[in-house]
């Protein structure tokens, strides 16, 4: 994998900071929907979009430090953080929330993309700045970043919860709402199977993505940071996006600790 060479040093095996990663023998990545799909033959977890991403990373990271990657798939980003925080787990790609980061500790974020809508076909909405009126019902993933992010935005508008992205894209495809709110690429994946329907061009948030990781660890926490860090600028994060094919993806700015 390009890049690889670049952030792997044998030597870190033996550093104190992820001395008991390397004692356990391997790293616990979880990946929750839609981050992911399972092979409906061997049941086998397989990233899409930042699942993608997260999985390319974290098999780097497992090698530098001389582990093997094991990945969990779970249904929620909540569901996720709770895992973290009961050390089910060992690290998480996830939106920079500020109520995540009360309950996990991030680095700086690694990648960020856009928040926008799904529209069905026929509809008279534009852009975002339209679909904040009464009367309007938006469909949305509860404890999802691109959520969190519309609820503080939105006046007007009807903000209708659903568990799963599927359930909220049903809802869409149903008419019992008139636009669906997520990740671009998560909505121009939808958009595919929904004739007619298409994605807005303009955004109404960015998602900075960062690695989660569970509080108290200031030791392994530096050592993620520094190990992504370096994987922006050896072109390994660069070489994750490509390989997924995932084009609304861009490498984060350096130091993204929170969003605003």
């Amino acid at each position: 994998m390009k890049g690889t060479g670049d952030v792997r040093a044998s030597s870190q095996a033996a550093d104190p900071r992820v001395a008991d990663l390397v004692q356990g023998g391997k790293l616990r990545l979880a990946i929750f929907l839609p981050q992911y799909n399972k092979d409906p033959t061997t049941g086998a977890i397989r990233g899409v979009g930042t699942g993608f991403v997260a999985a390319e990373l974290s098999r780097a990271l497992a090698a530098r430090i001389g582990v093997e990657l094991q990945i969990l798939g779970y249904p929620t980003p909540l569901k996720t953080v709770e895992a973290l925080k009961a050390r089910e787990c060992d690290l998480a790609l996830m939106g920079i929330e500020p109520s995540r980061v009360s309950e996990v500790d991030f680095t700086p974020a690694v990648v960020q993309f856009d928040y926008t809508y799904l529209v069905p076909a026929g509809s008279t909405i534009a852009g975002t700045k339209d679909a904040d009126q009464a009367g309007i019902r938006i469909a949305v993933v509860r404890n999802h970043a691109s959520t969190m992010t519309l609820s503080r935005l939105v006046k007007h508008a009807e903000l209708i919860g659903a568990d799963l992205p599927d359930e909220a894209f049903d809802m869409l495809r149903s008419g019992k709402v008139h636009l669906f709110a997520a990740p671009r690429e998560v909505l121009m994946d939808y958009a595919a199977t929904l004739p007619g329907s298409h994605v807005l061009e303009d955004a109404y948030g960015v998602n900075n993505i960062g690695v989660a990781i569970t509080k108290g660890a200031p030791g392994r926490l530096a050592y993620f940071s520094e190990f992504f860090d370096e994987a922006k600028a050896s072109g390994l994060v660069r070489d994750a996006i490509d390989r997924g094919g995932l084009p609304t993806f861009r490498i984060a700015p350096r130091k993204i600790l929170k969003t605003r």
